[in-house]
């Protein structure tokens, strides 16, 4: 078949939807079909420019190409679901989060803007609409699923799929520290961690990867100052693929302290190497795979209470080694494998 994947990005920024939209055109072409990714540009500022993506995204031709039909459009991203096609799918990653479940707390910005009331009122009509026209939706987790059935009415099948170069990933040893990478952001909450190394009463280390918001680097960077924590806390900045494999490999466990995530391939990374996984109460897609004690941790935000349970995985290598393993467990009882990922899309 010749397929046509359909989403949006914001020029100049890759994150990890663009990876999962690279991942799943190279596993397409893996099983014999054509497929190629059709980008839409996305701006969010002023609000009035998100009419012009929508926009944009219902213009979209996508029935032909150079003469030759396209069988089937993937949509995934908003406003890219908009496109018309009379064989459309949607694996939806989420909707725009700043008119639904961001709007009103600390993380939303729409409701500060000129117009964006009105806006996020056109966004959610628009969306029940157009995401009608697929002959299925599927989302990327339960997380996803449950936004779109309690803002738009519409129903759902969940979908994981394994992280970029997961076949990778593996078990090397238990080290001495705890690793979070990500991009460095507020609502990633790495100041947590940072905050937790203040109390750690074993020689438990800290290893922050990835790059971000300038503000929020040098608060971490204050704050490891504040509190003389430069022997206990590395911020190791951008890091390889090939090295953020080989921390995964040798640290002791893995933190997520992202609010309120869609998937968090970081959970399925962590588990993926054998190693549990710390997350707070309200971390969204990640409490689809942890079961609190058993493959990680669910806390409250509170830095006293991470301490003490990378203090306890310090302690106690062999329940940090069984935990690993139970995560990974996870993974294989959930299905997360790409053959059962494009069997639905396609529906076979």
């Amino acid at each position: 078949m010749k397929i046509a994947i359909a989403t949006v990005q914001v020029p100049f920024i890759t994150g990890g939807a663009e990876i999962l939209t690279q991942m799943l055109r190279d596993e397409l072409k893996k099983r014999g079909h054509e497929a190629d990714i059709v980008t839409v540009p996305f701006k969010w500022y002023p609000a009035r420019t998100i009419m012009d993506c929508m926009m944009m995204g219902r213009m979209l031709d996508l029935s032909e190409i150079n003469g030759e039909k396209i069988d089937l459009v993937i949509a995934m991203k908003f406003p890219a679901f908009y496109v018309k096609h009379e064989n459309k799918v949607v694996w939806l990653m989420h909707q725009h989060r700043q008119a639904y479940d961001l709007f009103g707390t600390k993380y939303g910005d729409l409701e500060h803007m000129e117009g964006g009331l009105e806006v996020r009122e056109m966004i959610q009509v628009h969306d029940t609409k157009y995401l009608q026209e697929a002959k299925s939706i599927f989302t990327i987790s339960d997380n996803s699923r449950d936004r779109l059935l309690k803002y738009n009415s519409l129903k759902s099948e969940t979908l994981y799929h394994p992280p970029l170069n997961y076949e990778k990933l593996g078990f090397k040893e238990l080290g001495d520290f705890i690793f979070y990478p990500s991009r460095i952001d507020q609502i990633k909450r790495q100041r947590v961690l940072v905050e937790a190394a203040r109390y750690l009463k074993t020689d438990a280390k800290v290893v922050i990867a990835g790059g971000g918001s300038k503000t929020e680097i040098e608060y971490l960077k204050s704050l490891i100052s504040k509190y003389r924590l430069q022997k206990r806390v590395k911020l190791a900045g951008f890091i390889s693929e090939e090295e953020k494999i080989d921390y995964y490999a040798k640290c002791l466990g893995v933190y997520f302290g992202a609010y309120d995530e869609d998937y968090g391939y970081i959970t399925l990374e962590g588990f993926f190497s054998k190693k549990p996984v710390i997350v707070h109460k309200d971390a969204g897609g990640p409490l689809e795979f942890i079961q609190d004690g058993v493959n990680g941790y669910v806390l409250d935000e509170n830095p006293q209470a991470v301490a003490a349970k990378i203090d306890y995985l310090y302690k106690n290598r062999k329940v940090a080694k069984q935990m690993g393993e139970q995560g990974y467990l996870t993974l294989l009882d959930k299905n997360v494998n790409w053959n059962y990922v494009i069997d639905k899309l396609l529906g076979n």
